[in-house]
């Protein structure tokens, strides 16, 4: 797999082939990057699903100030510390082995908020309205911040987000949103 834009592009990160991850395809990374580029020089952005870590990754060579990389796979947060030092970032990347409310709940306590949080959880597992629930209650999202949601046939509560973006790709939606 690769970074397909800025800094980093067309260099190499691994994480593709643990079981459990599903990166993002490039066209939808492309898609996507392109619709949220004028949110991401110096902001502060969340990948709670990690896996491969490929949208991070995206943000950080587009120009996002710091990375919180989240995922409850030793494998995989091993993994993204292996490819953080293979690509000699300088930016601020932090890696997190957690339960995703947990790591909601820490970054509350630090009080951190961010720009752009990305949830991709596993399919089938219907954690994106429990996420955004908790994402909202702990007020976790920056004024003027956005949420990506990538899922294939989950019903999501937005609660009083707004959609900014709904795109289908194959079988799989990215939908934008964005608090009132």
């Amino acid at each position: 797999m690769r970074i397909i834009s800025g800094k980093y592009k067309g260099r190499k990160v691994e994480g593709y082939n643990i079981d459990g991850t599903r990166p993002t395809m490039d066209r939808v990374k492309e898609s996507m990057i392109a619709m949220i580029q004028n949110k991401i020089t110096d902001s502060v952005c969340l990948d709670l699903f990690a896996g491969s870590g490929s949208i991070g990754f995206e943000l950080i060579s587009n120009g996002a100030k710091s990375i919180y990389f989240v995922d409850n796979n030793f494998k995989v947060t091993d993994t993204l510390k292996k490819n953080v030092k293979e690509l000699r970032m300088t930016e601020d990347v932090n890696i997190l082995k957690s339960d995703f409310k947990d790591a909601l709940t820490k970054f509350s306590k630090d009080n951190l908020k961010f720009d752009i949080i990305f949830l991709d959880p596993p399919y089938k597992m219907n954690f994106i309205t429990p996420a955004i629930k908790l994402i909202k209650e702990l007020n976790l999202l920056n004024d003027n911040g956005i949420i990506i949601c990538e899922y294939e046939n989950e019903s999501i509560d937005y609660l009083d987000y707004e959609i900014i973006k709904d795109k289908k790709y194959g079988s799989k939606y990215i939908s934008i949103i964005r608090g009132a």
